[in-house]
């Protein structure tokens, strides 16, 4: 406060009344803090002024900037520091000013100490990774910051991870929208008491100061403003404004962050009125504030607003806040009222639109509620800043700046009133807008933080009319686009629909004002308004109304259509989003008595519009044919508020329900949607392409189908109830087009419909029938009840993960609703009713999820077909429920057949609905049960078992819901006004059952068999399509006989209708109209119908009892069971009669209507005593005998079918299972390759392309399908057990020094640098990285075979998932794939018993034939320089070998392309595939036995290759080790006197590599006794490293003392094979060196301290040699074909090195095994070693250091694995999402981390891309040598790559319920699953990524 005191007291005068332009160097600071002391004072009015013309200066100087900055000469008026500099130049005086003089960051630093951080309000953008709680949270869209999650505590919670798709803020700390419980460390507590009060003087320069900075920035937003040319978008001029203004709007988002205090003076200085009137009206003498001002007011009529001051044009006060603007008026007033848009808007709209055909609909307008969309009137710096971000369409960091402010509750209320008033703005904004989809996320990222909170909400909409502002916007959006309904009338219809091809719908642009509505009614205080409000409602139907019946489907009856419009999605997106999401967040709000008034309201205006609807449209009451919209909201709402009136609010339902009339109307709409699902279905549609199926299947998918097909039903059922049941089940087969088939005739004519859709048609309508009857979803049960229906409903059509099961279960749309998805009724259900299948592998690798799977007791008891024919998109979903069911009672053993749909008992109906069972018991439905039984029975075509199936499903419901008790004497006969009483007396279906009907009059064509025959003896089929009657005296029909007449259904529902219509006209009866109304008649083709009368004599009882023989196929099989066990019908409930097939369901109906009556049990036993065979018909005609084979044949050739189909699979299924294991996936069991037995002259092979067996010969090769690829696993082992574990902190690095890989070449480079390079390349293995590992699946086929293969792959144009320009192919008997095909050597069998014999040769005599052997150039079966095809393969296979791997892993010679090179690479590959089977069997031998690969192993034809092109590079004498080894050289000093580098000495020989040296310069095949000779001389080798690395490891007194214990026994008879002598000697010849001597202190400690006893020494020494023997059994094993000795872990050496000949035969095993006792020296041993020793003395006499280190080998190598991974993923996840790359320093979008070595990558990123790799790529290259294995951080999978392709291996990590979580999509909590790791890891290992995943794809190199 210095400075400013000092100015102080300079007096009352401005100390600088000139200030200097802003460009010179000026001392702000002092500037400032003068500023501030005048200030202070009481009197400030010269301060404020002087402020005022700093500001004034500072701030417009860099207008005129900034618009020269707009045009285009900016360049050249940029001047000195550019555009930039001067507003970085205002920006930093407004620092200095708000600092007073002081620094910047102590003042905010200052500042910060006072903010009370109650709230925390971060915000963020989208792709923001947040977490919601749904245990804390009170509204749904509650959210937290990551930081404020973790700090908190919601353990046991029910909560998840997302990804911000709009953007949003963190709600800790507000107790609106969620849970104190559930607040952070941080805002736990109410922090205002103890913050101190904010010091006056602190901020105040900010009050002075940010006014004039924020009008600033409004002037510079309407400066640079143009409205966009009608053609032009002006997205490009925008964003450059917005540009200039980055730095300035950053400046206000950093004040907001500095916290509460601060934000208070912001809040003040954006809502205070008056300083918005001083700075901006535009009056005043400065010519610029006019200019800005005439621009805004251009701006704002642009927008087709006005300014108020011209409001008096509108003649409208402004309407008081209390009464709500829209008046109640009738339909087409309310259509009336909506403003017309301004005209250029709505032409500039439909010339973009291109409607041509269809033009839209206008509606007049009127100047009633203008207010509400044209007036804006701007009265704070807060509502034109909003206005401007609305106009620039909603700029980020505006919206961010406007959203950090929301923690001051005065800013939040005024804003969310400013947001209020600018509502229509930004709808009208928003349908101009090119970006509507950035636009409606910025739009929502706002509402949703003002409107998700109920007090604010309701004091919004009581203050500022919030409903009837969203009411009006919406119906003024859906103005613009609407059209003429087509439906039914279509020249007069007067009904307007959305057009659902329009933009607005097809983009979903409404998307963010629904939603915004959505939210607002989910609070109870609003929602209530809106239900009271009878002007909202009706103004809110005729919004719905716009819905009613949009997206016409018309049926094409002749050419399939061009074009398939897809615009059914926009159509159900909308009725679900605007129509069916407030429905519900309306009936949220109606669950109690109390609110029965508005529930009244809302169904009183429901049916208005409805009655407006059927007006507009002209119907009368047949709807038009072959049309059909799935669009009914109107309906929708009706039924969903009466259910919930009856079921929550005890209304009583015909209080609210319309009259007969109505009721008949309201039906048709619906029914005509469930009779076109079934024409759909039955592929009548098929011409209006694939899209009307997707209606179809959406209208019942789980999403939809409780806004949808559920109250549809329901409304049908309601309807049902109330009318007449004839009536109603008339209009049904009506409706589904099968009237005509429903007569006992065998032949009919169906008018309307084609004889092949005529079966399914009747399936349908009968389903139907069951469903409405059978479905209680809002007839009766508990909202518990039906969330298990549900859950059973999808678990028996498949087993579901937990996720798909939350997805498949039709919430309550709202989120308010009870259930929650994870909620504890969800849980405790699902407990109930499934058991949790953990995930498991298949065979093959494939991972399965866990699953739930529904317990026996579901099946058993509540398996429900009829819910799950309801819940099916799929049609085969139902037959796999019925399998599962089928598998069920066969595992069980309750029924071993092919069971039926069981018969489920119904929850009892509410009292409400009891009329919906007459439908069961009226004459109609009788009627044609009774007719379907018979056409059965006939075996008329058409009719399926399904139909029988729903027949008696009707039956039996009946049955189980007949009225009351039924009296034993007949029932009293109907007077005669019915015209079907000749059927049956009464409408009880119990009585109606046992009624005999003995003739039947028929219209039938005149060519059908009944006509031709006396009518007496016709016994014939038929059809309600129409049965007459004659009367005949009342006395027969007491008999129980009649002739019914033919019975019209048509004619029935007409005169019903009829009936009801004209109620006052007694006549009314007469009148009805004609039979064959113009619609039904038949074609002038029609066939001449005449009459017939058939005798039936049946009732149905015995038509179910002769049903039951026909089902048997055995006569008289009915015996009624209560005839033996009386039991029976006392208690009825028995199993045996709850699962069965048709047989047992006519039993279960028989026993059931014999329980209900006792004359049905007379007469079913009087029928069972005299039954006879039911008489066919007397002749059938040819040619309907022909039709009925055809059908028959067709059924039975299609029960072939499924028969030969199920075998098929089963048998795939168990050739699989045994075929497959998931360490060897190949599919094949191959053959044996060349290991047949002795007596057969040679190995023959079968080509598994031409199929012929044949030897392998030079001219026709015989090759291995193999595939080779690049590895290196090997180079991943380390020597220390415990796997190194993924980093999950900066801390933990992972450093790649201790891998296998770069020891070796360590140890490469050392002896490069010190010895000659030929030799070191003889002295080492390379191929620990990038080696080459080939595997084979063990089949064969002819190479030119091969070739022809390869050609027709290439021609083939299937994308094919391998490249065949690489050599990649499949196998064409096993499919596995593979690249290259590797020859085989022919014969190799006949001499293999001749080879295998010892012989009695001494060691010596073999040495030398080895080394005449080696010498010998040409010494192979097959000279190498005839040209043959089978050396041809040889040489291109192993091409292939070489290009495997890239070059860096094969050239390690200082001379490129020295021989040495090759020469070490293809011993190096036999080591690789050596070493790898060695890990396969995990790291030793101990199991014995053939490998798992042993069959597949190709390592012998591996070697004949390798061989062959080994002898081509033959070493010279001089320099091969094998002279070394086995002789005495005099003369040693010779080399070093030259200058060259000496060789490498014998002693740092890898043994291992000098033993493939030594076998493959060998000619082959190899004879026994060889091998092990070589054998035993590098064994002897070996030791002497052992011992010598032993004597460097232990201490010098320990060296002194075995160097004296040794020598003592030096001349004992076996001093050569006593390691004491062994080890004295190598000490004190390597003594005379300098090996020992540089032992400084340093190393001492370096040497461990153990005590060397002989065991521990014994043990060494046999570790070291262990790798070695290992080896060479394994080798042994495949070129032999030895089987491998099995045994414990510590016999391994001795049992290895007897089995590898080592051990004398006669070696006792009584006393402790010594590894010494194996040797078996050529020359005397220590002459040996002292010249090898010498060797390394002469070396160390320079390089003692490195002499030490190249003795000590490590050997011993753990096995490789893959890092360890934290127990949950959220710990990866959090520290790698934000995690910058090593290589570009940015956060990668796609960030991936390498599972074998943890690096971290950027996957797909082109910033770290090289030569055209990307990093994934390049990383699998280097890492891998192709193979990479990435973790995606952000999708939780993991990615493989091989070589050129890829493919996405799944997770391995799973929530609680076993599944996975791609993408993070559900972003439940991710553990790590320890079985799923393992099997990733046994891949990579055993190389078999490529054989076991199916999903390869190409990579382009792009990963």
């Amino acid at each position: 406060m210095a400075a400013a005191a000092a100015a102080a007291g300079g007096g009352p005068q401005p100390p600088q009344p000139e200030l200097p332009a802003p460009g010179l160097a000026l001392d702000k600071a002092a500037t400032a803090a003068h500023l501030k002391a005048a200030l202070s004072r009481p009197d400030n009015r010269a301060g404020a002024e002087e402020l005022q013309a700093l500001l004034e200066r500072v701030l417009s100087a860099e207008r005129p900037l900034a618009a020269a900055a707009d045009s285009e000469e900016a360049a050249a008026a940029g001047g000195g520091g550019g555009p930039g500099a001067a507003e970085e130049e205002a920006l930093e005086w407004c620092k200095c000013l708000l600092a007073g003089g002081g620094g910047y960051d102590e003042f905010c630093a200052a500042v910060r100490a006072y903010d009370p951080a109650a709230l925390c309000g971060l915000v963020w953008t989208a792709n923001f990774v947040a977490y919601r709680c749904r245990t804390c949270g009170i509204s749904p869209c509650m959210s937290l910051c990551a930081e404020c999650f973790h700090q908190g505590d919601h353990t046991g919670h029910d909560f998840n991870m997302f990804r911000s798709q709009a953007g949003g803020a963190c709600d800790c700390g507000d107790s609106n929208v969620m849970r104190e419980s559930g607040f952070c460390k941080r805002h736990q507590i109410k922090s205002s008491s103890n913050i101190p009060c904010v010091p006056k003087d602190l901020l105040m320069m900010s009050e002075f100061v940010l006014p004039r900075f924020i009008f600033c920035l409004i002037q510079y937003l309407r400066e640079g403003y143009n409205e966009p040319a009608a053609d032009v978008p002006s997205e490009k001029d925008l964003n450059k404004v917005l540009q200039l203004l980055e730095p300035q709007i950053s400046f206000l988002e950093d004040l907001t962050k500095m916290g509460g205090a601060m934000r208070s003076v912001l809040t003040q200085v954006l809502t205070n009125q008056q300083n918005y009137k001083d700075l901006t009206s535009g009056l005043g003498e400065n010519s610029c504030a006019k200019k800005s001002h005439e621009k805004y007011l251009i701006a704002l009529k642009s927008s087709g607003l006005t300014y108020p001051e011209d409001k008096l044009v509108y003649g409208i006060q402004e309407p008081s806040a209390g009464t709500s603007t829209l008046a109640v008026q009738g339909f087409a007033g309310a259509t009336g009222t909506l403003g017309q848009l301004d005209s250029s808007d709505e032409e500039d709209q439909d010339g973009s639109q291109g409607l041509g055909k269809r033009k839209r609909v206008k509606l007049s307008s009127s100047t009633k509620d203008q207010s509400i969309m044209d007036v804006l009137k701007h009265k704070s710096f807060l509502e034109e800043l909003l206005f401007w971000t609305i106009k620039y369409e909603f700029p980020q960091k505006m919206v961010t700046f406007l959203l950090n402010m929301l923690p001051d509750q005065e800013y939040k209320v005024a804003f969310t009133k400013t947001f209020v008033q600018h509502y229509a703005f930004i709808m009208k904004t928003l349908k101009k807008s090119h970006e509507s989809d950035t636009m409606s996320n910025r739009i929502v990222h706002i509402s949703v933080q003002l409107f998700s909170n109920e007090e604010l909400a309701r004091q919004v909409t009581e203050e500022c009319q919030l409903l009837d502002i969203m009411v009006t916007v919406l119906l003024y959006m859906m103005e613009s686009c609407l059209i003429k309904s087509e439906l039914q009338d279509e020249e007069n219809s007067l009904h307007v629909v959305v057009n659902c091809g329009e933009a607005l719908l097809k983009n979903n642009t409404y998307w963010p004002l629904v939603s915004d509505f959505i939210n607002i009614l989910s609070h109870q205080s609003v929602a209530k308004r809106f239900l009271e409000d009878h002007g909202l409602l009706v103004t809110w139907m005729n919004f719905v109304s716009f819905f009613q019946g949009m997206n016409l489907n018309k049926r094409e009856l002749n050419e399939h259509v061009e074009f398939e419009s897809q615009t059914y999605y926009a159509a159900f997106a909308a009725e679900l989003e605007a129509c069916a999401q407030p429905m519900w967040g309306l009936l949220s709000h109606c669950k109690v008595r109390e609110t029965q008034e508005y529930t009244k309201n809302v169904v009183r205006y429901c049916i208005e519009a409805l009655q407006d609807w059927f007006d507009a449209i002209n119907f009368v009451d047949e709807p038009a044919p072959n049309q059909v919209t799935f669009h009914l909201p109107l309906h929708r709402y009706y039924a969903m508020f009466l259910s919930k009136a009856v079921k929550c609010q005890e209304l009583d339902l015909d209080s609210v329900l319309p009259d007969q009339e109505m009721l008949m109307k309201l039906m048709i709409h619906p029914l005509q949607i469930q009779a076109s699902l079934a024409e759909i279905h039955s592929n009548m549609w098929v011409r209006n392409g694939l899209q009307i199926k997707g209606q179809a299947m959406t209208y019942v998918q789980s999403h939809f189908c409780n806004s949808m097909i559920d109250p549809d039903i329901y409304l049908l059922q309601v309807c049902a109830s109330r009318l007449d049941p004839d009536y109603f089940i008339s209009s049904v087969f009506e409706r589904f087009k099968v009237v005509d088939l429903l007569t006992m005739a065998s032949q009919h004519q169906n008018t309307v419909l084609d004889a092949e859709h005529e079966r399914s048609m009747l399936e349908g309508a009968l389903t139907f029938l069951v469903i409405l009857l059978s479905l209680r979803l809002h007839l009766g049960m508990s909202d518990d009840e039906i969330l298990r229906a549900e859950m059973v409903a999808q678990l028996c059509m498949n087993d579901r993960t937990h996720s798909s099961l939350l997805d498949l279960i039709p919430e309550n749309p709202n989120p308010k609703s009870g259930i929650i998805p994870g909620s504890y009724s969800f849980e405790s259900v699902l407990s109930a009713v499934a058991d949790f299948k953990a995930p498991v592998f298949e065979p093959g690798g494939s991972m399965q999820q866990g699953m739930y799977t529904p317990k026996a007791e579901v099946w058993d008891q509540e398996f429900d077909p009829v819910m799950v024919i309801l819940r099916t998109v799929y049609r085969r979903d139902v037959q796999s429920a019925m399998d599962r069911y089928t598998a069920f009672l066969k595992q069980s053993g309750k029924f071993p057949g092919n069971p039926w749909p069981p018969y489920k008992k119904r929850t009892p109906l509410h009292p409400s609905y009891k009329g919906l069972m007459r439908l069961l018991h009226c004459k109609t439905l009788h009627i044609v049960l009774f007719t379907l039984l018979y056409k059965i029975l006939m075996d008329h075509q058409n009719l399926s078992e399904h139909v029988l199936c729903m027949v008696l499903y009707l039956i039996e419901l009946g049955l189980e819901n007949s009225a009351d008790e039924e009296s034993d004497e007949e029932a009293s006969v109907c007077g005669p006004e019915r015209c079907h009483d000749s059927w049956f007396p009464g409408s009880n279906l119990v009585s109606n059952m046992r009624h005999f009907i003995n003739y039947v009059r028929v219209r039938v064509p005149e060519t059908a068999p009944e006509v031709k025959r006396d009518s007496s003896a016709s016994t014939s089929s038929d059809s309600l399509g129409s049965l007459h009657s004659s009367r005949r005296p009342k006395v027969l029909q007491r008999e129980n006989s009649g002739t019914a007449q033919v019975f019209s259904l048509v004619a029935e529902r007409r005169k019903k209708f009829q009936e009801i219509i004209n109620r006052s006209n007694s006549e009314a009866n007469q009148v009805v109209r004609p039979k064959t109304s113009s619609k039904w008649s038949a074609p002038g083709s029609a066939l001449q119908l005449t009459t017939a009368i058939l005798e039936i004599k049946e009732s149905i009882l015995s038509l179910l009892i002769k049903l039951h023989h026909k089902l048997s196929g055995k006569q008289n099989s009915y015996y009624p069971p209560w005839l033996d066990d009386i039991e029976i019908l006392i208690q009825p409930e028995i199993p045996k009669y709850s699962h069965g097939d048709g047989i047992t369901a006519v039993e279960r109906i028989l026993l059931k209507a014999a329980l209900q009556s006792r004359m049905n049990k007379r007469i079913i036993e009087e029928i069972c005593r005299k039954v006879t065979p039911p008489v066919p018909p007397k002749k059938i005609t040819a040619a309907e005998k022909k039709t009925l084979d055809k059908e028959e044949r067709r059924q039975k050739a299609r029960e072939r079918q499924q028969k030969l189909l199920a075998e098929f699979a089963s048998r795939q299924k168990s050739f699989m299972e045994t075929a497959m294991d998931v360490d060897s996936p190949e599919n094949d069991i191959p053959m044996e390759i060349a290991t047949a037995e002795p007596q057969v002259s040679e190995a023959v092979y079968d080509c598994v392309i031409c199929g012929q067996s044949g030897p392998s010969s030079e001219d026709r090769p015989t090759g291995l399908v193999v595939l080779l690829q690049a590895s290196s696993v090997l180079g991943q082992c380390r020597d220390n057990v415990e796997p190194k574990k993924l980093p999950i902190s900066e801390e933990e690095q992972i450093y790649p020094w201790d891998t296998c890989a770069a020891v070796h070449d360590v140890r490469l480079s050392l002896l490069q640098r010190y010895f000659k390079d030929s030799s070191c390349l003889l002295a080492v293995s390379i191929g620990w990285e990038g080696g080459v590992y080939v595997q084979t699946c063990g089949h064969t086929l002819h190479i030119d075979c091969h070739k022809s293969y390869m050609e027709s792959l290439r021609n083939d144009q299937v994308l094919q998932g391998f490249s065949v320009d690489k050599g990649e192919f499949t196998c064409p008997l096993c499919r596995q794939f593979a690249n290259s095909v590797l020859p085989c050597y022919p014969g190799n069998n006949v001499e293999n018993n001749l080879w295998q014999r010892p012989s009695n040769k001494s060691i010596q005599d073999l040495i030398k034939e080895v080394e005449e052997l080696q010498g010998r150039p040409g010494a192979f079966p097959v000279s190498i320089s005839s040209e043959t095809n089978l050396s041809k393969e040889m040489e291109s296979v192993m091409k292939d070998i070489k290009n495997t791997t890239q070059k860096k892993y094969r050239d390690y010679s200082k001379t490129p392309g020295s021989p040495d090179n090759d020469f070490l690479f293809m011993y190096s590959v036999a080591r690789t595939n050596l070493e790898l089977e060695l890990i396969h069997r995990g790291g030793n031998l101990c199991s014995g036995g053939a490998s798992t690969a042993g069959k597949r192993s190709c390592l012998n034809q591996l070697f004949l290759v390798l061989a062959l092109h080994m002898r081509l590079y033959s070493i010279d004498s001089e320099y091969n080790p094998w002279s070394k080894l086995t002789q005495l050289v005099e003369e040693m000093n010779s080399q070093l006197g030259n200058e060259e580098q000496p060789e490498v000495p014998i002693l740092y020989h890898d043994v291992t590599s000098l033993l493939l040296i030594q076998i493959l310069m060998m000619p082959q095949p190899l004879r026994k006794d060889h091998f092990t000779c070589i054998v035993k001389v590098l064994f002897t080798l070996l030791y002497t490293q052992a011992l010598a690395a032993l004597s460097v490891k232990c201490s010098e007194e320990d060296r002194s003392a075995w160097k004296h214990t040794g020598a003592l026994k030096k001349n004992t008879c076996d001093a050569e094979k006593s390691y004491e002598v062994l080890l004295s000697f190598v000490i004190s010849e390597l003594s005379k060196g300098k090996l020992y001597h540089e032992e400084g202190t340093q190393e001492c400690a370096m040497v461990s301290p153990i005590a060397w006893s002989p065991e521990s020494m014994e043990k060494y020494l046999q570790d070291f040699c262990l790798p070695f023997l290992r080896i060479t059994s394994l080798l042994q094993h495949h070129l032999f074909g030895e089987d491998l000795p099995s045994c414990q872990e510590e016999e391994e050496f001795s049992v290895l090195s007897s089995c590898l000949g080592l051990l004398p035969t006669f070696y006792q095993t009584e006393h402790p095994f010594i590894s010494a006792s194996c040797l078996d020296w050529p020359v005397p041993a220590f002459d040996i070693i002292s010249q090898w020793c010498s060797e390394i003395n002469s070396f160390t006499e320079r390089h003692a250091e490195q002499g030490k280190a190249l003795l000590i080998q490590e050997s011993r190598w753990k096995l490789p694995h893959l890092l360890q991974l934290p127990e949950n993923y959220n710990t990866i996840f959090q520290y790698y999402h934000r995690k910058t790359c090593s290589v570009c320093t940015k956060v990668p979008k796609d960030p991936a981390v390498c599972l074998v070595c943890g690096t971290f990558v950027c996957l797909k990123g082109l910033c770290c891309k090289q030569q055209s790799y990307c990093e994934c790529v390049l990383h699998s290259q280097n890492c891998g040598a192709g193979t990479g294995i990435f973790l995606l951080i952000n999708a939780s999978v993991i990615i493989i790559i091989r070589g050129h392709r890829f493919c996405l291996w799944g997770s391995v990590y799973l929530d609680a319920h076993g599944e996975e979580d791609r993408d993070l999509r559900r972003g439940k909590p991710l553990y790590i699953c320890k079985e799923r790791y393992k099997v990733l890891e046994q891949q990579w290992i055993s190389h078999t990524f490529d054989h076991i995943n199916k999903r390869w794809g190409p990579h382009y190199n792009g990963l």
